[in-house]
């Protein structure tokens, strides 16, 4: 995809804003992967940059933990993160923590990306490319194929083998036109607490959730492996 048609999307799209969540304990990290250094700046304002870059993104509201909104908000304004409107606390789950970021936009933004806040390598493209599929679509979500055969088990044992070529893995930003996630979320954060991301959510209420174009390295970092291996990409991608 060419700069020019980039450029016509942005101008094509309504207002859009940037919902980060950053609430999680980081449990399976065993210490705080946000603030964690990434090639010279913590893995959440890696994961805010690109959305600061984005013409498209009109706004961003970060949800972290209660105790250190005020740290987060710091951290962002001293790095640059201008587009930064709140930053508020998150709920006891991650369907409560989006929606508690969805109330705080501004009511402007009829578009919203939704990403992890532990996602420090998604690109400008990526993040347009997921904009413009939710406007034409109501809501998308960038995602990769699945590489390796999945099995289906119940108490330790396969039950059925799905057909790999109909399995993604799906990534964030999960984008959507505004008024379908707060209602989705709505629903959800009341009925289903089991809601593992923003689009299981829309497709709940009967929405239908387009692809758009991930990326392998748009990783989530969940283990120390994980940033490790986000330090070579970022590593290769200055090298090129």
């Amino acid at each position: 995809m060419g700069a020019m048609a980039d450029e016509l999307k942005t101008r094509r799209l309504p207002y859009a804003a940037a919902v980060i969540v950053a609430a999680g304990a980081s449990s399976r990290f065993g210490g705080d992967k946000l603030l964690e250094d990434l090639a010279g700046e913590p893995v959440l304002i890696r994961a805010l940059r690109p959305f600061q870059q984005t013409e498209a993104i009109r706004e961003i509201v970060v949800v972290t933990r209660e105790d250190r909104t005020e740290q987060i908000a710091g951290l962002c304004r001293w790095s640059g993160i201008g587009k930064l409107t709140a930053c508020v606390p998150g709920g006891d789950t991650r369907t409560r923590s989006s929606l508690q970021g969805v109330m705080a936009l501004s009511p402007q933004a009829e578009l919203v990306a939704v990403h992890d806040g532990a996602r420090p390598l998604v690109t400008e493209q990526i993040i347009l490319d997921a904009l413009w599929a939710a406007y034409r679509h109501t809501a998308a979500a960038p995602a990769v194929p699945v590489r390796d055969t999945v099995k289906v088990t119940r108490e330790g044992m396969v039950i059925s083998t799905p057909d790999r070529t109909e399995l993604f893995a799906m990534q964030t930003p999960q984008c959507f036109q505004r008024d379908i996630l707060a209602a989705a979320l709505q629903d959800a954060s009341a009925n289903a607490p089991e809601v593992t991301d923003d689009c299981m959510a829309v497709e709940r209420i009967g929405g239908r959730v387009a692809l758009s174009a991930g990326s392998e390295e748009n990783i989530k970092i969940t283990t120390p492996l994980d940033l490790e291996l986000a330090r070579i990409i970022l590593g290769r991608r200055e090298r090129s």
